[in-house]
């Protein structure tokens, strides 16, 4: 495969790793790394130099799998690790020990600990990061970046409390370990504090690794609503509402009340991580039309306009999305979305990944990680794919209960592969298994009760 694109600098996730989270036991990887499998009917990778060779980069990758298999999780942990990085030292209790989800379904995995770790580019630079924790404190934490290709230590954190701060910095290293608490990280220390060498890394999470899922999707309409309400970004909203074919030919947002406009400013600030979240929601999904978004559709006459309590819930759907991939797409970062076709036409879906797929669309290499059951992203051809065979990753519920992540890649499948007919056939795994007689019994059930 030829070289499309080389990058000197900028930023890109590699890959992602976790064990012991949520409905995960045993470690999970996520790869963002072309394989050979990758396809040139399909947008090619980004390459990036490192040291003496190039690294070949995916914009997408799609997890599939049965109901409660935990594809939803897959995103969840990357957005815990988010969570515990932006948050642990300014809004973690001194004395509340970690927040944390251990597999629970073996009562043995909550006295281990909990293992993130990241690889990305940040400016041009590989790096990797991560941490352990159980449910007191931080036991370890890593940083390492790779200038010229080869390994150098930011700082190491050991099970002992001690940490090793490698050549940068030292001076303000040693002031951070003075504020340092066991239950919080040294990276979230180090961001709040704006150390000059980690502050970057401290702030690729608070760009990246936004989740969007059902619980969000009120403070993504506030972004979409400030992002309308901005002249310099308007166009592109109302753009990115008409491709979708909803009738939209114009919006606007209504004068908004003073308290109206800074719940906005807030639901904002909470998705892009540097407000921390109530434990009561701010801003509730009916709130939406107070926020005084109004879009206009074409009439027999003249175009008519309906407040969005009037709009359908795909519509809904689509304005939440607006504002988080414009975002994503403006300024190149990683955008998780759970469950992407919810409520939207497979056709639009095909559109949307389309967007982080085609250099034209995304030149600022964003990249896209969602879970999702359209099978029509995998084509049943060559010819009609939207993922290539190295973009799609499964999800399994193992007999005792823990999910275990695998990539379509290490099935092998052949180029001229029915991948979409296939899956559906459960040739690859990950697919529910439907007892009939359950289903039976179900239906005696119910005809007793009518009868009845």
């Amino acid at each position: 495969m030829e070289t499309t694109r080389v990058s000197e600098g900028g930023s890109v996730l590699l890959s992602f790793e976790a064990e012991n989270v949520r409905s995960f036991r045993d470690p999970v990887h996520l790869s963002l790394l072309a394989t050979p499998l990758a396809e040139a009917n399909v947008p090619r990778p980004v390459h990036w130099r490192e040291g003496g060779g190039v690294l070949r980069v995916l914009p997408a990758a799609c997890i599939l799998g049965a109901n409660a298999s935990g594809k939803s999780n897959v995103l969840r942990i990357m957005d815990d690790m988010r969570s515990h990085v932006l948050h642990s030292f300014r809004s973690g209790d001194p004395k509340g020990g970690v927040p944390r989800q251990p597999f629970r379904l073996d009562p043995s995995s909550s006295s281990e600990p909990s293992r993130f770790e990241v690889d990305l580019v940040l400016n041009g630079i590989r790096h990797r990061y991560g941490f352990s924790v159980d449910d007191e404190r931080v036991l370890e934490e890593w940083a390492f970046h790779f200038p010229r290709g080869k390994a150098r230590l930011l700082f190491q954190r050991e099970s002992d409390g001690s940490i090793d701060l490698g050549s940068v910095d030292r001076a303000t290293g040693r002031a951070m370990v003075k504020l340092l608490r066991p239950n919080a990280l040294y990276l979230s220390t180090a961001g709040v504090a704006n150390h000059p060498e980690l502050t970057p890394l401290y702030e690729w999470f608070g760009r990246n690794l936004r989740l969007a899922e059902a619980s969000s999707r009120s403070r993504r309409w506030a972004l979409t609503t400030e992002m309308l309400a901005d002249p310099a970004l308007h166009e592109t909203v109302l753009a990115f509402l008409r491709v979708a074919d909803l009738g939209v030919t114009q919006a606007r947002v209504r004068e908004l009340d003073p308290q109206v406009a800074e719940r906005i400013r807030r639901a904002v600030r909470i998705l892009a991580g540097t407000e921390d979240q109530p434990d009561k929601e701010d801003l509730e999904p009916r709130d939406f039309i107070e926020l005084g978004v109004a879009l206009s559709h074409k009439g027999l006459r003249e175009d008519v306009e309906f407040d969005v309590g009037d709009e359908s819930l795909g519509t809904l759907v689509w304005l939440g999305l607006a504002g988080p991939v414009i975002n994503a797409l403006t300024e190149g970062s990683v955008f998780l979305a759970d469950e992407l076709e919810a409520s939207l036409h497979p056709n639009l879906v095909c559109h949307l990944v389309g967007l982080f797929q085609d250099p034209a669309t995304n030149p600022r290499r964003a990249q896209l990680i969602f879970n999702s059951h359209e099978t029509s992203l995998l084509g049943h051809s060559v010819a009609d794919r939207t993922l290539g065979r190295d973009q799609v990753w499964f999800t399994e519920k193992l007999r005792e209960g823990a999910t275990r992540l695998y990539p379509l890649s290490d099935l092998n499948p052949r180029k001229g592969e029915a991948v979409g007919q296939r899956y559906l056939a459960g040739r690859y795994g990950a697919t529910p298994i439907i007892a009939r007689e359950e289903f039976a019994d179900l239906a005696e059930l119910i005809s007793v009760g009518n009868a009845e």
